[in-house]
């Protein structure tokens, strides 16, 4: 890759090559957010469900937690990202919260409009800001990482900490997300893309430890389901919200951010880091997480996904429309509909800025040069 000289004598910019690694990683992560959420009604009449369910809910969120944490700069914030804070979080949150309370009138007649209460999947936005706001403070601090897992555990003991602006859930996750920036600090990642020798076995390590907990999930199902473990993923409850008041409730928390932490690493050791059939589509990744609540929204309504419509059958073909969903919302003839949508760009609303604007969405996925 050569420099190119512009007529004014000032270097360009290089251009990032892309790292297929990370857009495959973003798609495999959102892809397994979409079928947990296409499944979860099956999940009441159907063990099989369930399983899978747990399965993907003890790390799929924390997974892309630290994606969205390696690509976030700790350095104080420049004009330009504090601008990209309100026009691709803030700015998408408001317009799918209005979204949704346009639809819950139109379907169920609930007239509410509470953007302090994010519906559904939009908290992950609210969280997100959360994250980019407070990283430069946290980066000051001489053990982040320490610091975040104490508030992860310690705010499941405050039941006054709820929903609002999705506050509980953000300090949950916190550790995940900063986690993840700290591995860019490490570059454990540039090691495992250089070190060839060593992939196999990391691999099939990876593929033992995924397949441990699914056998655990298998073997303790009824247990799971009677304590209601799905609820302790979510991290968005204080511990007596889940029925858990005892001292060490806690633990239960340090132990499951620990098994995230495990299952991730062992999700990323399994994600391919040459171009595959789904690294383009992992270049759209707030498109698919956005949207897909819109798509699954009528089919987990209806209430089709209940009773006899629960056999392992339906369980496979809701995984597949899943996956289907991700790839077509990905597509461009969706980026190109919904772009004012999700990447909402009002210049009129904001004062002109001499920086060179940003090419990455808050998943850290760098968007198209010719936008």
């Amino acid at each position: 890759m050569t420099d190119a000289i512009a007529p004014t004598t000032r270097p360009t910019a290089i251009p990032r090559r892309r790292v297929p690694f990370w857009d495959n990683a973003r798609f495999a992560a959102v892809t397994l957010v979409v079928i947990g959420h296409g499944i979860q009604r099956l999940t009441y009449d159907s063990d099989n469900a369930l399983i899978v369910y747990l399965f993907i809910y003890a790390f799929h969120m924390p997974a892309f937690a630290m994606i969205s944490g390696y690509f976030s700069k700790a350095s104080p914030p420049s004009s330009r990202q504090m601008l990209k804070v309100l026009t691709d979080i803030l700015l998408p949150y408001f317009i799918m919260e209005t979204i949704w309370t346009l639809v819950q009138f139109v379907v169920e007649g609930k007239q509410e409009f509470n953007p302090t209460q994010p519906s559904w999947t939009l908290w992950f936005l609210l969280a997100l800001g959360i994250f980019r706001l407070i990283l430069p403070y946290l980066a000051l601090v001489r053990w982040p990482l320490f610091l975040s897992v104490a508030l992860s555990v310690g705010v499941g003991y405050l039941s006054n900490v709820d929903s609002t602006f999705s506050l509980s859930r953000a300090i949950g996750i916190m550790p995940f997300f900063v986690l993840g920036w700290k591995v860019r600090q490490w570059g454990l990642v540039d090691r495992w893309r250089a070190a060839e020798r060593v992939t196999w076995w990391v691999r099939g390590a990876a593929v033992v430890v995924l397949a441990a907990w699914l056998v655990v999930v298998i073997v303790f199902i009824d247990e799971f389901r009677a304590i209601d473990l799905r609820f302790w993923f979510f991290y968005d409850d204080s511990y007596q919200g889940l029925g858990e008041s005892e001292w060490w409730a806690g633990l239960v928390r340090l132990g499951l951010i620990l098994l995230a932490v495990v299952l991730s690493l062992a999700f990323f050791a399994l994600i391919p880091r040459s171009e595959t059939w789904m690294t383009g589509f992992g270049q759209s990744t707030m498109y698919i997480y956005l949207l897909h609540s819109f798509v699954l929204y009528p089919i987990r309504e209806t209430g089709i996904l209940t009773g006899e419509h629960s056999s392992a059958m339906w369980l496979l073909s809701m995984v597949l429309a899943c996956i289907g969903i991700s790839i077509a919302l990905s597509s461009p003839i969706v980026r190109r509909i919904f772009r004012p949508l999700v990447e909402p760009k009002p210049k009129w609303l904001f004062i002109e800025l001499d920086e060179r604007p940003s090419r990455t969405d808050p998943t850290g996925s760098r968007r198209d040069r010719s936008r």
